[in-house]
């Protein structure tokens, strides 16, 4: 047998074993058993087990492997509030002073033991306090702030209000409110309100100049106007031109017509010549004189006469009459000065108006912000305590800020934490993830802090806000700790949903 012969049917045996080996485990079990019987007679058989309620049943075995129980493949499941049964709300009083109604309400069966806490405005303090509360400046606070410690009934409402003097007048004050556990970590709900005085005007709104002041109007309108004035002077320099050519062409012409009149008016009257027709042709040719020009003496030239006419020489000798050129028409060009006027007019509005609008964008320009525009989406919004500023995909609203070691407990790795209770509401139709590393806490140097995701996770009770997305149309609350490097409290925090996205900043100092 040829080797290569043998080397193919070595190769077949061994894929033939393969596919015996693979398909041994796909056997049932339960086939050789039943083949191979035993010899000896089977005992009796015991007794069947009594089957005991809630005992589990045990699955028969077929020698089929079982299927696997199914897996969710889907990611973790969107951040979704959790109705807590106590809620807040807070409006503004229309008293001369700034002052608030808050409304706490306990919505559950059950009573509950809360803590409110009512964040005050730099450089304000509070003049009126009901329902037992306490106005204090914790530590390390730049603000002050007016506590309650309420037990709740069942299905109840508490009212309180509060009543606040700030050194500015007539200015619009806004005081954040919440609820928290009796930790006063972990906030149930948050509510702000705007108090704006009676006599406060309203904002002067800057209205637009109108189009006849604007500086690229204005510079627009006299390139026009030269370029207009422009255009009338030279059309009137070019028609006073063109009839002073016209007025010196007509002598001319008059001249020409005038020296063969002359020609064949001197000497005696013209004599008419006949014609074939019977008219008369008055030539202007001299009696008894020459044809000029064509060498012949008087009398000697060609007579044209009429029929029946007899008699001396005629005079009626046609004369060709010399054609008068025309002026020849050349194309007239506008001056150069006109030219360079208008150009050097125009130059100098392009120039004006690139001016005007560099000056613009460089006067709008605020160096306090990072760049809105290339590869960041959106603009950059600058707010206080309790103002809702929104961004691209989120709304945010940093409601408290408080740093010490009475807050959380200091962290493993060393540090000072400060608890920001923000609020964030997901603007879009999807569910929004964001990242703990993007949310920064700014001090009064320039250096920034990100979120302590560790200390976050334990703020919310052992739950990762960070790695859960926030379900379309829906609004979280929940603290965020940042470790500070320190004993300086940050000045301003930056929130952001996405890398590309120019974020918000609330100033918290």
């Amino acid at each position: 047998m040829p080797a290569s012969r043998r080397h193919h049917r070595a190769l077949a045996v061994f894929v033939n074993c393969l596919g015996v080996i693979a398909a041994v485990p796909a056997l049932s079990p339960a086939t050789p058993r039943a083949a191979a019987a035993p010899a000896h007679p089977a005992p009796p058989p015991a007794a069947a087990p009594v089957a005991l309620p809630g005992a589990a049943a045990t699955p028969i075995p077929t020698g089929v492997p079982a299927v696997p129980p199914a897996v969710p493949t889907s990611g973790p499941a969107p951040v979704r509030p959790s109705m807590p049964p106590v809620s807040v709300a807070v409006g503004a009083s229309g008293t001369p002073a700034p002052g608030y109604r808050i409304e706490v309400r306990n919505a559950g069966s059950a009573p509950v033991d809360t803590m409110v806490r009512q964040e005050l405005p730099n450089g304000s303090r509070a003049t009126t306090v009901t329902g037992g509360g306490r106005a204090s400046r914790p530590p390390g606070m730049s603000a002050g702030e007016v506590t309650w410690r309420l037990r709740l009934p069942a299905k109840s409402t508490t009212t309180l209000h509060t009543a606040l003097s700030v050194p500015g007048p007539d200015r619009s004050v806004t005081a954040p409110t919440c609820v928290y556990g009796t930790d006063g970590t972990r906030p149930f709900d948050c509510a702000t309100a705007t108090w704006v005085g009676a006599a406060t005007a309203p904002a002067a709104q800057v209205t637009a100049a109108p189009a006849w002041r604007r500086p690229p109007v204005l510079l627009a309108a006299f390139t026009a106007l030269l370029v207009l004035t422009a255009g009338v002077v030279w059309w009137a320099v070019w028609r006073r031109r063109r009839r002073t050519a016209a007025g010196g062409a007509a002598p001319m012409a008059r001249g020409a017509t005038g020296g063969t009149t002359a020609a064949g008016a001197s000497g005696s009257a013209a004599t008419p010549t006949g014609t074939p027709g019977g008219g008369a042709v008055h030539t202007g040719a001299p009696e008894g004189g020459g044809v000029p020009g064509l060498g012949m003496p008087g009398g000697a030239g060609p007579v044209q006469g009429g029929p029946g006419r007899s008699g001396p020489a005629e005079r009626g000798t046609v004369y060709p009459r010399t054609a008068v050129p025309s002026p020849a028409s050349r194309r007239r060009r506008p001056p150069v000065w006109l030219v360079v006027g208008v150009a050097a007019a125009v130059l100098a509005g392009v120039v004006g108006a690139a001016a005007w609008s560099a000056t613009q964008r460089v006067a709008a320009m605020d160096t306090t912000k990072q760049p809105t525009s290339g590869a960041w989406v959106g603009s950059s919004v600058t707010g206080a305590l309790g103002q809702p500023l929104r961004e691209t995909a989120f709304e945010f609203t940093v409601y408290r800020v408080s740093c010490g070691a009475d807050v959380l407990p200091p962290s493993p790795g060393g540090g000072r934490p400060c608890l920001a209770t923000v609020g964030v509401r997901n603007l879009t139709n999807e569910d929004q993830t964001w990242h703990g590393q993007l949310q920064r806490a700014y001090l009064p140097s320039g250096n920034w802090v990100a979120a302590d995701e560790d200390a976050t996770r334990v703020a919310n009770l052992g739950r990762d806000v960070f790695s859960q997305p926030v379900a379309a149309g829906r609004r979280v609350l929940l603290p965020l700790v940042f470790t500070m490097r320190g004993d300086e409290p940050p000045k301003r925090l930056e929130l952001r949903s996405g890398v590309f996205s120019a974020g918000v900043r609330v100033d918290v100092a």
